[in-house]
């Protein structure tokens, strides 16, 4: 029986299972290297001690009850703020970086080759430049329009690492559309914005929303910008976690990073099931 299902076909190419069972090694072992330290963090939220604990001794919910009804005197919740600034400021990097990524994608699959290839570097150039040096840039600049500790300059921050991918993954689906289908709409006397809308926009939407996702959690998970942009009232909570962990060792964070390796699990398999249930419908 081993055998047989060893020699089965796991490609129209008929390459046999046993001839990639290296390659499936190498990526357990990649996957195991990368999962398992972010899951040591989980039972390290449940411990009862002061300090980072690993294993726990003893069992608590003292560092979640910390991080969802820790009020200060004031009546004020710095890890629940700075939780609501990151989502409010996720959100809104989603109606920024996705409209723009998807515009700019769609601009370099229609314009000439030669102009193609000397754009889309340029698109793409934040994420190849060093983020500390964006982040610089981004405060000096920000400065001189009073931007730096603002929902608006975190934003466009933000937006500014995010839409690369948003274009990336948009470019992807455009590439691997007929895009004759939308100039036999525009052929019978539908202008480009409604050829797009209702012909080319359906056929990418999961594209479009994995790429609103990766905007989202790229925002959501953001430090170094939001080390140099954010501040005060509007400090993001990741930048909360970095200015703890150099203050001292609060377990508080660990049940934060629980927190977000559920949500954003969560996020990502909920995006992957909408996509196979679209293409089984």
């Amino acid at each position: 029986m081993a055998s047989g299902f060893l020699n089965k076909n796991v490609s129209e190419t008929q390459i046999k299972l046993k001839n990639r069972i290296w390659l499936y090694a190498i990526s357990f072992i990649v996957l195991f290297l990368l999962i398992v330290p972010s899951l040591v963090v989980i039972p390290m939220s449940f411990s009862a001690s002061q300090y980072l604990e690993f294993p726990p001794k003893e069992w608590s919910l003292r560092w979640y009850e910390n991080y969802f009804f820790s009020w200060k005197g004031n009546g004020f919740n710095d890890w629940m703020s700075a939780t609501w600034t990151s989502v409010k400021v996720a959100v809104l990097t989603i109606f920024v970086a996705t409209p723009i990524g998807t515009m700019a994608a769609y601009g370099l699959v229609n314009g000439s080759s030669r102009l193609s290839k000397i754009l889309f570097p340029i698109f793409i150039s934040p994420m190849m430049v060093p983020i500390i040096l964006v982040a610089i840039g981004l405060f000096y600049f920000f400065v001189q329009f009073k931007l730096v500790n603002s929902v608006l300059g975190l934003v466009l921050g933000h937006s500014l690492v995010a839409m690369p991918l948003v274009l990336i993954i948009v470019f992807s689906a455009l590439k691997n559309y007929d895009m004759n289908q939308e100039k036999v709409a525009r052929s019978l006397g539908a202008t480009r914005f409604r050829a797009f809308r209702e012909i080319t926009l359906p056929q990418i939407k999961f594209s479009i929303v994995s790429a609103s996702l990766i905007a989202f959690l790229t925002s959501f998970d953001e430090i170094i910008i939001s080390l140099f942009v954010a501040g005060g009232d509007n400090s993001t909570i990741t930048r909360s976690m970095f200015l703890a962990l150099r203050d001292q060792i609060d377990p508080t964070i660990a049940a934060i990073s629980t927190i977000l390796i559920i949500v954003s699990s969560g996020l990502l398999i909920s995006v992957q099931l909408l996509g196979n249930k679209d293409k089984s419908s």
